[in-house]
């Protein structure tokens, strides 16, 4: 998948993890009728990519005080400067991670025990962590935010591939060009709509019962890169075509669009790893955790169309 604010991943364990307690009661709708608990200033990591922005509209619209963090926020968080994550966190109460530019990425375990202990440290009570499906070294970051975390209670949402990555993503010139050229093979992929990802953080962030859980939310329909390019180009009005590439073509690929050296090898060959159909499975946890089932990527191609996604 691709990362929060940019290129993100899809992702985590082959298996289900085993999950803990779940709600029936919905983020945005449900949650303000049954009560979600009034709560403390959140932090929002990332706050101004396409997870972030979701989650900390959806806690306004709760009235819970959001601290959105980005590098040029009133109180600046930077994952690649530690020094300021005290004051980012300091009266805090709760926190969403998604950390920059991915769980997978060397280094990112390190981060996610130093943010912990200066979490435990500013007194946070909630911790939901966005991770990644299919992702091992994901979940060795997932490990030592939980180990570092105190008495934080740490939820674990690993993500499908996003759906949005077509509409405002990294492939939406892919899109616009009529080409979908990705390194996917013929695998099957349980596109999620990010809107359903931001209600579950917000389930998790302001509601009981999650703490110690790990969602891996999917859309509820399997769909290969071709099908997705097909549904696209219908939205779209236009034709969309997928093109299939290796690991090291997409690479190339990549640098063309600007993303050059490391980030572009590491990003090819973490799709290479990911996309053998390891992933393809779907999950019912939307629906567990907010008692509705998951957003189907034809009502996703039809509202980024009516959005005006694909003017360009």
């Amino acid at each position: 998948m691709f990362t929060a604010t940019g290129p993100r991943k899809s992702g985590a364990m082959t298996k289900n993890t085993t999950h803990t307690t779940y709600t029936k009661k919905g983020a945005a709708g449900a949650a303000a009728q049954e009560g979600a608990r009034v709560m403390g200033t959140v932090l929002v990591t990332s706050g101004t990519g396409k997870t972030g922005r979701r989650v900390a509209e959806r806690l306004a619209a709760l009235g819970v005080p959001v601290r959105a963090g980005s590098r040029a926020g009133e109180v600046p968080f930077d994952w690649q400067d530690e020094s300021g994550w005290a004051a980012a966190l300091d009266g805090a109460e709760a926190a969403y991670v998604a950390y920059y530019p991915d769980l997978a990425v060397p280094g990112a375990a390190g981060a996610m025990a130093a943010f912990g202990r200066v979490a435990a440290a500013s007194g946070l009570r909630r911790v939901v962590l966005l991770s990644g499906r299919g992702e091992p070294q994901a979940a060795v970051a997932e490990e030592a935010l939980r180990g570092a975390c105190g008495e934080a209670g740490l939820t674990v949402v690993r993500s499908a591939f996003f759906a949005q990555n077509f509409s405002e993503g990294a492939l939406l010139d892919s899109v616009l060009g009529g080409e979908l050229v990705f390194p996917a093979g013929s695998t099957a992929e349980p596109f999620l709509d990010i809107d359903d990802l931001a209600d579950v953080v917000v389930a998790a962030l302001t509601e009981d019962g999650h703490a110690g859980a790990v969602y891996e939310l999917t859309g509820p329909r399997s769909l290969t890169f071709e099908e997705a390019a097909a549904e696209l180009g219908r939205a779209a009005g236009r034709p969309v075509r997928y093109v299939p590439v290796s690991g090291p073509a997409y690479a190339e690929v990549l640098e063309g669009f600007g993303v050059f050296g490391p980030e572009a090898g590491f990003l090819a060959e973490l799709f290479a790893t990911l996309l053998d159909g390891h992933n393809s499975a779907t999950t019912d946890d939307v629906k567990r955790v907010l008692g509705r089932e998951a957003k189907e990527f034809t009502a996703f191609t039809r509202e980024a169309a009516r959005d005006g996604a694909w003017h360009g």
